[in-house]
């Protein structure tokens, strides 16, 4: 977005539309010789089927500064899945491997380290995407961790060497780089970032002035953004949540493990498109309202494992701040939809962040009657001290 604005906490890399891919790519050839990229791809078997991944594979042919690709492979239970995923990168050469999480070789390593403790029983895009750091953790010239989703319909090389070159650029300093970009078609998506979100954040806000954590939050324009790059120690260090927490998961493990001058958000200078969930107000246990309590406990747990004493009266009055403080927030976007041309029904938004209301609560009652709730996936720092090998094994099982 073309603006100088930066916030407190993180350094925002905006898109002054002055960079020309040629430029950037360039830079990262020169900045990579004697360090290597690895690039995860977490990927369903319906979405390795869709239009946006042969894309997606399309472009990355031509980004030779890439040095490791692993396309972590989930939701496909069938042998067809994995060899036609294998057809599929196949032009990308033997940089590019496939990790088949639900795979018998695989779910055979998950058994051993369940057995001795380590919870990996549930599946999902978390353990996806641990799984291929742990990959390729075992590569000592691996240096950058670099993960977006694979659903992207306006996928471009751009995107992915504005996302590398912070990290990898000599004359830059950062361990965690996060994306953010504006989900526009011919009206604003996004629901959970720009209705959920951002108005919570901003009661935390009031209820919570002086946590850094919650003013951590509030410094992402995109703190949902499933795309980011990390450094080998973060990768190594960081736990990951198993669930739609996972984003801010990830963020709250960067909070607590580096420096925040060290952490920087970029802006991909594309208007992000990929796939939308239903809102789902009739079932929690589905879409957006799934993912708007997976989201909400995780916060909480957060706050409360930073000494924050959350009380029934904390979720009511914090309920009654993040509702009044959406509506003024669709005002706004009432206004910017309108200079903008877009489609924007006002009905919907209302009834959405008034659903929405009813989770802050609601996660609240699941936060009280579980404190703890499903324990994150420890990082690889504790299975490398329980079984030196297993990143070598798990390797050995990929190739």
């Amino acid at each position: 977005m073309p603006d100088f604005y930066q916030h407190d906490l993180i350094t925002t890399i905006h898109d002054l539309r002055s960079a020309s891919l040629e430029s950037l790519e360039s830079m990262l050839r020169e900045s990579t010789t004697k360090q290597k990229i690895g690039l995860v791809l977490p990927v369903t078997a319906s979405d390795m089927r869709a239009e946006p991944f042969t894309k997606i594979v399309e472009e990355l042919a031509e980004a030779d500064y890439i040095g490791s690709i692993v396309v972590s492979l989930g939701v496909a239970p069938d042998q067809s899945d994995y060899d036609e995923t294998k057809a599929k990168i196949a032009g990308l050469g033997d940089r590019a491997k496939v990790l088949w999480t639900d795979g018998p070789a695989v779910q055979g390593l998950y058994d051993e380290l369940i057995d001795a403790g380590i919870p990996l029983s549930t599946p999902g895009k978390g353990r996806s995407v641990w799984t291929a750091f742990g990959y390729l953790l075992d590569d000592p010239n691996i240096e950058t961790f670099v993960l977006h989703d694979c659903d992207i319909v306006d996928y471009s090389r751009m995107l992915l060497a504005r996302l590398c070159l912070p990290m990898v650029h000599p004359s830059l300093d950062y361990e965690f780089c996060k994306a953010y970009y504006a989900r526009v078609t011919d009206r604003m998506h996004g629901r959970v970032v720009r209705l959920l979100v951002a108005p919570l954040l901003r009661a935390l806000m009031q209820c919570f002035p002086e946590n850094e954590f919650v003013r951590f939050l509030g410094n992402f324009r995109y703190p949902l953004s499933g795309e980011f790059s990390l450094t080998r120690n973060l990768a190594r260090s960081n736990r990951v949540a198993s669930d739609w927490g996972l984003e801010v998961g990830t963020l709250s493990e960067v909070y607590r493990n580096t420096a925040l001058k060290r952490v920087c958000q970029v802006d991909l200078a594309c208007l992000y498109e990929h796939k939308h969930q239903e809102l789902s107000i009739d079932d929690s246990g589905r879409g957006l309202m799934k993912m708007a309590l997976d989201i909400l406990t995780t916060v909480y747990r957060t706050l409360a494992s930073q000494g924050i004493v959350l009380s029934h009266s904390t979720f009511v009055t914090l309920r009654a701040s993040f509702l009044r403080i959406a509506q003024d927030c669709i005002r706004q976007y009432g206004a910017d939809a309108r200079v903008n041309s877009l489609n924007y029904d006002r009905h919907s938004e209302e009834v959405t962040i008034e659903a929405f209301a009813q989770c802050v609560t609601e996660a609240g009652e699941i936060f009280a009657n579980d404190p703890s709730g499903n324990p994150a996936i420890p990082n690889w720092t504790r299975v490398r001290a329980a079984f030196p090998d297993f990143p070598q094994r798990l390797r050995e099982t990929v190739e």
